[in-house]
């Protein structure tokens, strides 16, 4: 027998709880008997117990184990203080127009939420974040070695496109700039070379050595697909090279 969490997508789900909440929150305005109201709120606290406990699970679900901590800090960070925020807002409606009135509004407030799932969908299912350290270990010279450890890290790469993919490989980029700097990059950028017409260069600067290196740890195998589609848009493999900051190694 299915569960309705396998017989519906999970944005399905979570846009129920939350305009079945907002319902609820507009029906209370209009309530003064207590059993009513007792009937109406089990319906309006059964639709955020299931709205609450997908996104805590999502989040959790999301979030790569070495970033999980982070991101549930941030998010118990916005979720705590929005109800802080909403009490004194609601607060100061429900002083100057009523109870009632800012029930209303609240309640018209929580459905219009749902909207937001026309240009934000919750994934449907979770990806696979097991680690995927796929990239060889940088090679580091003798005469740089001592230094290796100084200052921030360049990294470049060097790929050769296909003429008739370069707009798809572009698109891609800019998704995998997004991945970069998940991972640690604090700058990243694509550049394409006034030399050779299929030549483009990736660059991204890391803070430290040490960081460059967590990075290789940091890929699971959702970036998995991303990194193939790259490769299919390549007429050879990329070319990587690591340079270290030469004013820090002097220092």
């Amino acid at each position: 027998m299915q569960s309705g969490r396998d017989r519906w997508a999970i944005e399905s789900i979570v846009s129920t709880g939350v305009v079945s909440l907002g319902l609820v929150i507009v029906a209370m305005s209009g309530l003064h008997r207590l059993s009513a109201l007792a009937a109406v709120m089990l319906v309006g606290g059964a639709a955020w117990i299931i709205f609450i406990s997908l996104i805590n699970a999502l989040v959790q679900n999301l979030a790569p184990d070495w970033v999980r901590a982070r991101v549930l800090a941030i998010f118990i960070l916005v979720y705590q203080g929005s109800y802080a925020l909403g009490t004194v807002a609601w607060g100061a409606v429900a002083q100057r127009s009523g109870v009632g009135t800012a029930l209303v509004y609240a309640g018209i407030g929580t459905i219009a939420t749902a909207a937001i799932a026309l240009f934000a969908q919750l994934p449907n299912s979770t990806a696979d974040l097991s680690p995927w350290n796929h990239w060889r270990m940088p090679v580091v010279i003798e005469e740089v070695g001592a230094d290796v450890e100084k200052g921030s890290v360049l990294v470049a790469i060097e790929y050769a496109v296909i003429p008739i993919r370069e707009a798809e490989f572009i698109d891609a980029m800019h998704e995998y700039g997004r991945m970069r700097r998940r991972d640690g990059a604090y700058r990243w950028a694509i550049f394409r070379d006034t030399e050779v017409a299929d030549r483009y260069l990736e660059i991204f600067l890391v803070n430290s050595w040490a960081e460059h290196l967590r990075q290789h740890e940091r890929q699971t195998l959702a970036d998995c697909e991303l990194e193939r589609r790259i490769h299919s848009y390549l007429s050879r493999e990329p070319m990587v090279r690591h340079l270290i900051d030469a004013y820090a190694t002097e220092t």
